[in-house]
């Protein structure tokens, strides 16, 4: 683990994105010898209402939740995140820096348990909640049977257990993508190629109606090009339909015990949002909440979609003491 003396600022501000206050962070090494960035952001408000553990989606940075981070400052919470191997400040995990590239989505609930055990737990105060998007959310599922004595309350924001209308299940896709991986094609782009969808213009953006937020998002990237990520791999892909089906096993979704909210964006045109309402009611301890007319990224959107969201998060965390409410 490191501290904040580095060559180089830990955090990137830019116009429009300050970084919170109180920040601090560094890295810590993986057991496979991978550097992972993480941010800690104590609370500016009184009283101190705990933690949440933020975990962002694919191809995202810790930069892009500056001001998710301050508005759970504001509400008595320290906040704890990371970049995910292989995105962001932490270290990519093939040559070609570009490539969204993981082996298995096991390694990000590994570096998840280590970022608990090394960072969250010693220094930071309970209790523990999580907060995760997309992709963060299907890592924050997988992880879930572990963390029934550590985490009190989850809120997911659109899990990425599918595609939206893909003509195929998840599994057919798994078993194509590890078709073409045992063929050695696994670092092949899967989908859209090497620029980063951060950077498309925002009419052909598929993530939010919020121009503002959308152009101080792409700023981010522009300003600081080692932040971004292209399209996702075949190994990812694979990877990932691997994590939804894993997750969506009746005996496995049977182990989770921490009680969540699932938050599904209406308009959501990147995941199945279909997908999404059919898990979150399959689950004994789950509920659900429908934010019409948002996109993908919720907490990237216009005060109308955002607010819902807050208002949300507020009635279901920190929730009660009693384990049964």
């Amino acid at each position: 683990m490191t501290d904040l003396l580095h060559e180089t600022p830990l955090f990137h501000e830019t116009e429009g994105n300050p970084r919170p206050e109180n920040a601090t962070g560094g890295f810590f090494v993986t057991r496979d010898r991978k550097r992972i960035r993480y941010g800690l952001f104590a609370a500016v408000a009184r009283p101190m209402r705990g933690t949440v553990v933020l975990l962002s989606g694919r191809n995202e940075c810790i930069e892009k939740y500056f001001e998710t981070i301050r508005d759970l400052a504001a509400r008595g919470f320290g906040v704890a995140t990371l970049d995910w191997r292989g995105q962001g400040d932490s270290d990519r995990l093939i040559r070609d820096r570009q490539r969204g590239y993981v082996r298995s989505f096991r390694d990000y609930t590994a570096d998840l348990e280590q970022f608990f055990e090394e960072i969250v737990l010693p220094d930071c105060r309970g209790p523990y909640y999580i907060l995760a998007h997309s992709a963060g959310a299907v890592i924050t599922l997988l992880a879930a049977p572990s963390m029934v004595n550590r985490v009190r309350r989850m809120v997911l924001i659109a899990p990425f257990l599918t595609l939206p209308d893909l003509p195929v299940s998840i599994r057919t896709v798994r078993r194509v993508c590890s078709f073409f991986c045992a063929l050695g094609l696994g670092r092949l782009y899967a989908a859209w190629g090497p620029r980063p969808r951060q950077t498309l213009p925002f009419e052909a953006n598929k993530v939010t109606t919020d121009p503002l937020r959308y152009r101080r998002n792409t700023r981010i990237y522009e300003e600081h090009p080692q932040l971004a990520l292209g399209g996702p791999t075949i190994r990812w892909l694979q990877a990932a339909a691997k994590a939804s089906e894993a997750i969506s096993d009746p005996d496995f979704m049977a182990r989770i015990q921490v009680p969540l909210l699932i938050i599904a964006a209406g308009a959501d045109q990147v995941v199945s949002t279909k997908a999404v309402e059919t898990y979150a009611r399959s689950l004994r301890l789950g509920s659900l909440l429908m934010i019409d007319g948002s996109k993908h990224e919720i907490l990237q959107e216009v005060d109308l979609y955002r607010e819902q969201f807050l208002a949300a998060f507020d009635a279901f965390i920190p929730g009660s003491d009693d384990p049964t409410a």
